[in-house]
């Protein structure tokens, strides 16, 4: 099991009171398996998303990332857990608009200190592998909205994470860029072997998955794969 969340509970102040975000949470996400969130606007699907991340710490429950739970580490070790196994695609690509996409790889990688040859050797595979080697020396001004979405899609990979989470990837896509961008996160899901969590609107797109989990007023349920 590469990602666990057990009874995860989290609220944020509200006035006098607290809203409950999410409720007694349950989540698991095996290994090379794809796990679909949906759910109405403002119902926690971004919460999960930001613990399972661990960049917010819930009021109680346990999270655990390929087999290390986050309970009681410091900001510090969550960093290095984020850098190591966990990638994440934000729904904006927010690449960086002077460098190009190999380049945009290659940062990732030597800030977890690679040599630069080997930091562009595997910029380069992956690359090709979300079918962008011939654009790899594009900055992002030349590239269409779904060739930046395939870059970012990239550069979460760029560390080997065990756990890969995705924030409405396809929210500024047509619906055939938007299924293309999924059938390719399927595909490297199982090629990659991560454990993946793909926040999205459209229940179009879910035919791919493994499992769907709807959130609705911060509490978690399986719902049937649709076909």
């Amino acid at each position: 099991m590469s990602l666990k969340l057990t009874a995860i509970t989290l609220t944020y102040p509200d006035g006098d009171s607290r809203l409950t975000a999410l409720d007694t949470v349950d989540l698991e996400v095996p290994k090379g398996s794809l796990t679909a969130v949906i759910g109405p606007s403002g119902s926690g699907k971004s919460s999960l998303l930001a613990v399972a991340a661990t960049l917010i710490t819930p009021d109680s429950g346990t999270v655990l990332i390929d087999d290390t739970p986050t309970t009681g580490l410091s900001r510090a070790e969550l960093t290095e857990l984020r850098r190591s196994a966990v990638g994440i695609v934000f729904q904006q690509p927010n690449l960086l608009p002077s460098l190009t996409a190999a380049e945009q790889l290659q940062v990732m990688a030597e800030i977890d200190g690679r040599s630069p040859s080997k930091a562009r050797s595997r910029a380069l595979e992956l690359l090709a592998a979300v079918g962008m080697a011939d654009f790899a020396g594009r900055r992002p001004h030349q590239l269409s909205g779904g060739q930046r979405q395939r870059v970012n899609l990239a550069r979460a990979l760029m560390n080997d994470p065990k756990v890969l989470l995705v924030d409405e990837p396809t929210s500024a896509l047509d619906h055939e860029r938007g299924a293309a961008v999924i059938g390719l996160i399927t595909r490297l899901t199982k090629d990659q072997g991560t454990a993946t969590v793909l926040v999205t609107h459209d229940r179009t797109l879910l035919t791919t998955a493994d499992q769907v989990a709807e959130v609705d007023d911060g509490r978690l349920r399986l719902a049937g794969l649709p076909r």
